[in-house]
């Protein structure tokens, strides 16, 4: 089956966020507390542990030093780094300890591929719920993670915990599992020899290419499955090819499948220049001449035995995703197939065996447990390297046009597979470099992946990502090409989330003035600019700056567009926000009423834009004293926001207050409270004990219990008008 969904228009997403799927109706619900964890049945297993190869060699020399490492320290060394160079099985050894974990007993381990901190954080929320971690509501996968490392920090079950193939030692940096008790350990791989991967507990162990002895028994042991390959050249075959894990496996699935021996090999080795096809300068780590030669042939006999003549493109399409693994679904998807030569008459059944015979000649690992496709990292590089230039750009548009359309809508609860695509989101951006901001595929995909940060309440994460697409599309595009004025559009709105008012004001002046003058004041993307600052105008206070200039995109909107749709409702709703403030009540109440209409017939009656413009007529009710119709609006608010972004989203968390002011002043004060300091642990949380609305929502707290215990002859009152003027979830334009 073909899949394919239809693309946005690179740079321009309507209401501030990438789309959700429309869901059906949902109760009311006004608390929520967490389900009771289930009874947790040990072992525990997180994560996909690869299998270990054919004639896996033990390494006995290499595990004697590791356990020594690990005994020198006792329980104050607590980590293991293996650091070596790429093929020489570093993975391989790590994956052995964590399956003889298990056969010892260990009752917990997680496997994680660490090259991107977003899986990794994923994995900590998985399996912080798997051994029911206190504090873990599998709603915000940061906070669980975090709560998942405090379970280890203190538990007396025994642990292993593997953090495969570290890439940035800084991205990993508070991440570090440890435990107070003695009874974990944590086993990390890298390529790296940095300094930043050692102390605080953590040792480096050197890994090499195998010793003599190991390269030919493992040679001998893999072709014993077929009488004559092992011919007595076993030690000069093993020398030849640098004694390397990884072209030892590519030689041995060679000869395997084709019946050749070894001194048969060792003379096309030999023979052979496909090796002078790698630059000199792509060969840093002094085996990569040896990987090329036995991949190019291995590839050449895998092209012969594929029916369908595709391995060597989707080989080389592979080899720019993340080697960690990719959505094998990838391969159904309409993008691959109109990528492949011919285009639009290939099936995925083709692809599927096209994809096996690369899996038997070792070329890639096809795992059917999981649904993922792995490719070696220096195999990677290797066809990479090997690449035709001309075929980048295509296959860089296929591959992140596939992961794009993979992409979950809604993400929750699915935030495994959205950290799976921005990890190979990422790894696309590695191996295409520049070009992946020459390209408009490319781009929307990272876009997207910025977009997915911010949806998940990672607003660190997101404002570090879209500041780096910021500086990576002005060196490329130029400051004022769209996308990157659309970029700086979306790192104002992470600092404006983050409470940096101050310097989303100085950008987003800055967008509205380069769309003026590239684009005129009448293009939709001025309007969107120009919306956004009236929005961040009102946030700092400017509330007369910030009706002034929402008056005049609403009046540009419905002149140049016509009245309707999700822009205009949007307008329309903020307008109604900062009329209340300034004191034009009837007026802002007949806007907010028009602009849910308007926005319920755009994008139906369940989406997350109807979330800010439902809050904004439910704050106009309230402050016209009608509390009972506000109230009934925000528990319609808030039971949307959990389901469409999660209870523990920092987004839902301000509804949830906003909620907790209208039962306060219909006289449920008790449950008013319990919501109120449910919201503000969530945002301490999310943004942080200093951000100024939590500093707001806190200060309120005090106020309401004060009350509630007699000491003070006053309510909250008039208090609460600033909690109501906060920005509605997905208020924005941009």
């Amino acid at each position: 089956m073909r899949r394919r969904r239809p693309r946005a228009e690179p740079g321009i997403e309507v209401g501030g966020d990438v789309a959700y799927s429309a869901l059906g109706p949902y109760s009311s619900v006004v608390v929520h507390q967490a389900p009771a964890p289930a009874a947790v049945e040990w072992p525990v297993e997180v994560g996909a542990v690869p299998a270990l190869a054919s004639a896996f060699q033990p390494r006995t020399g290499l595990r004697e030093r590791i356990d020594a490492v690990r005994a020198e320290g006792g329980t104050a060394v607590l980590t293991q780094v293996l650091s070596g160079g790429g093929g020489v099985g570093k993975s391989q050894l790590a994956a052995s300890y964590a399956a003889g974990a298990v056969a010892e007993g260990t009752e917990l381990v997680v496997w994680v591929p660490a090259g991107e901190v977003q899986q990794l954080v994923t994995l900590y929320a998985r399996a912080a719920l798997r051994v029911a971690a206190p504090g873990a509501t599998g709603e915000d996968p940061e906070a669980d993670a975090r709560a998942f490392l405090g379970w280890l920090a203190t538990t007396e079950r025994r642990w292993l915990v593997v953090l495969d193939d570290i890439a940035d030692p800084a991205a990993v940096d508070g991440w570090w599992p440890s435990s107070r008790t003695g009874t974990g350990w944590v086993l990390a791989t890298t390529r790296l020899h940095d300094a930043r991967l050692t102390g605080g507990g953590r040792r480096r162990v050197p890994v090499d290419v195998y010793a003599p002895a190991e390269a030919v028994a493992y040679l001998r042991a893999r072709l014993a499955e077929e009488p004559g390959l092992a011919d007595g050249t076993e030690e000069e075959l093993a020398e030849a090819l640098g004694h390397l894990p990884l072209a030892l496996g590519h030689a041995a699935a060679y000869m395997l499948n084709n019946g050749l021996g070894c001194a048969a090999y060792l003379d096309l080795f030999r023979r052979s220049s496909l090796g002078d096809a790698l630059p000199p300068s792509a060969d840093a780590e002094g085996y990569g001449r040896a990987v090329a030669t036995t991949l190019l042939l291995s590839l050449d006999a895998a092209e012969a035995a594929d029916p369908a003549g595709l391995a060597r493109p989707v080989l080389r399409l592979a080899a720019l995703l993340d080697p960690a693994g990719h959505p094998e679904a990838l391969w159904e998807t309409e993008a691959v197939l109109d990528h492949l030569d011919p285009p639009g008459e290939h099936e995925p059944e083709e692809i599927r065996a096209s994809l096996r015979v690369l899996h038997r000649y070792a070329l890639l690992t096809c795992d059917s447990g999981t649904g993922r496709v792995r490719m070696h990292a220096l195999t990677a590089r290797a066809v990479r390297e090997t690449t035709p230039e001309e075929e980048l750009p295509g296959l860089a548009e296929a591959a992140a046009e596939a992961l794009e359309f993979l992409w979950p809508e809604p993400e929750r609860p699915d935030w495994e597979l959205a950290a799976l695509l921005r990890a190979n989101a990422d790894g696309l951006a590695a191996a295409v470099g520049p070009l992946m901001w020459e390209l408009v595929d490319c781009r929307q995909l990272v876009f997207v992946a910025g977009v997915s940060l911010l949806r998940e309440g990672r607003l660190d994460a997101a404002t570090a990502h879209w500041d780096e697409v910021v500086a990576s599309c002005t060196a490329v595009l130029g400051p004022e090409h769209p996308d990157t004025l659309h970029a700086l559009g979306r790192l104002a709105d992470a600092y404006e989330r983050t409470g940096r008012i101050a310097e989303a004001l100085e950008v987003e002046e800055g967008v509205l003035a380069a769309r003026e003058r590239t684009a005129g004041p009448e293009d939709h993307d001025t309007l969107v600019a120009a919306a956004n600052l009236a929005t961040s105008y009102a946030h700092a206070g400017r509330l007369p700056e910030a009706v002034t200039l929402l008056e005049r995109v609403l009046a540009d909107r419905e002149r140049l567009f016509g009245p309707g749709g999700a822009d205009t409702a949007q307008a329309r709703a903020n307008l109604a926000a900062y009329l209340q403030q300034v004191g034009r009540l009837p007026e802002a109440v007949a806007l907010a009423e028009r602009a849910l209409a308007e926005m319920e017939a755009a994008v139906g009656p369940y989406h997350p834009e109807l979330l800010g413009v439902r809050n904004n007529l439910a704050t106009a009710y309230h402050a016209s004293g009608r509390f009972a119709e506000s109230a009934a609006l925000k528990e319609r608010a808030l039971a949307d926001a959990e389901h469409l972004l999660g209870p523990e989203h920092h987004q839902t968390a301000f509804l949830r207050g906003n909620l907790a002011i209208s039962y306060w002043d219909l006289g449920r004060h008790e449950e008013a409270a319990a919501l109120l300091a449910r919201a503000v642990e969530e945002l301490r949380s999310a943004l942080g004990p200093g951000h100024p609305e939590v500093l707001e929502y806190a200060e309120s707290l005090e106020l309401m219990r004060r009350e509630l215990s007699g000491r003070t002859g006053r309510g909250p009152g008039p208090f609460w008008r600033r909690l109501l003027r906060r920005r509605p979830p997905h208020g924005s334009d941009s």
